[in-house]
């Protein structure tokens, strides 16, 4: 049984998510309301630190509110447990830090874990810690991240994941879900799952990060052969959609069709469709109150069993699930 609080330094930046910070912070500060009420363990838990990864101790979130940082990265000289690196300013994927790098290179070998929520892995990926790991960052940085360290293997599929003692979480509020697997490592199911009640959340949340992204890029397809024929294959969707079709609705032998469509969107035109498919489904579970048998047949992806079987295959959860959680709130 641990005697000591367990130190967690949540380092920030100017332009970060609010709730990249407040997320984790929130899991661990109720796990110390409820250790404090534990005779048996009261000196457990976790003291929470926020660090400035420059020298200003005053940051301003996306959302406007300001942060004071009592210290800056520099100015730590105590025993670190567990380093989280919050989503990095966008604006800030431009620069190069050297000196936070160089910092994190020099301080992670005496930690006993860190980790990154959000677009913060790309802090860890530059410092050469996520070099040979798995790692997941916000599904929508996943072309970006993959083009900038090709030596990370990416997965955006999961919320958070762990490679030793490295772990990364996904976008946003992937950060609860990171900080509840650090709190049961430490101190068990229960004492997470108590938490996760008290929040009024999921401890362990259905699904993938994968059921939020997007499938296709329709702003970098925009002037491909896909995202001209986009809009027609939208309509037809009910319909089969072969290459020998497609290729007559763009005045195009199928052989040099489908060469130009893998060239130009890195998709073969059956993926694209059958993402196209899926994509358009979401929008109908999202808002209409057509059936699940309805909605399969419009967007040409058969019945119900087949329909199920393609959600899995890309985003991982079922139809009947991804309408419960993402049907409109103005439907009842």
């Amino acid at each position: 049984m641990s005697v000591s609080k367990k130190l967690v330094v949540i380092v920030a930046m100017e332009g970060t998510a609010l709730l990249d910070i407040a997320g984790p912070c929130d899991v661990f500060s109720q796990a110390n309301k409820i250790l404090r009420n534990d005779a048996q363990r009261q000196g457990d838990g976790y003291e929470i630190l926020l660090a400035s990864a420059v020298e200003d101790h005053h940051l301003k979130t996306q959302s406007g509110v300001e942060l004071i940082c009592p210290v800056t990265i520099g100015e730590l000289d105590r025993p670190i447990d567990t380093l989280l690196i919050a989503g990095l300013g966008t604006e800030f994927l431009q620069y190069n830090l050297h000196h936070f790098y160089e910092w994190l290179n020099n301080v992670y070998p005496r930690l006993r874990r860190i980790g990154s929520v959000c677009i913060g892995a790309y802090a860890l990926a530059r410092a050469g810690i996520l070099r040979g790991r798995r790692a997941t960052t916000h599904w929508q940085y996943t072309q970006d991240f993959q083009d900038r360290h090709p030596e990370v293997q990416l997965d955006t599929n999961p919320f958070y994941t762990r490679d030793g003692n490295v772990y990364t979480s996904g976008g946003l509020a992937s950060g609860i879900d990171l900080a509840f697997a650090l709190l049961e490592e430490d101190y068990g199911r229960d004492l997470a799952a108590q938490v996760a009640k008290r929040m009024v959340i999921y401890l362990k949340r259905p699904g993938y990060q994968t059921q939020f992204g997007e499938l296709l890029d329709h702003h970098r397809l925009a002037n491909t052969l896909a995202g001209k024929l986009r809009p027609w294959m939208t309509q037809e969707l009910h319909q089969d959609l072969s290459v020998e079709r497609l290729a007559a609705q763009a005045n195009m032998s199928p052989r040099n069709f489908a060469r130009v469509f893998l060239r130009e969107s890195g998709l073969t035109p059956a993926k694209f469709v059958e993402k196209l498919r899926v994509e358009t489904a979401r929008k109908y579970l999202e808002e209409s109150d057509l059936s699940i048998e309805q909605i399969a047949e419009k967007c040409g992806l058969g019945g119900m069993v087949s329909m199920r079987r393609v959600f899995l295959r890309h985003i991982s959860v079922s139809p009947s699930d991804y309408r419960r959680n993402f049907r409109s709130t103005l439907h009842p």
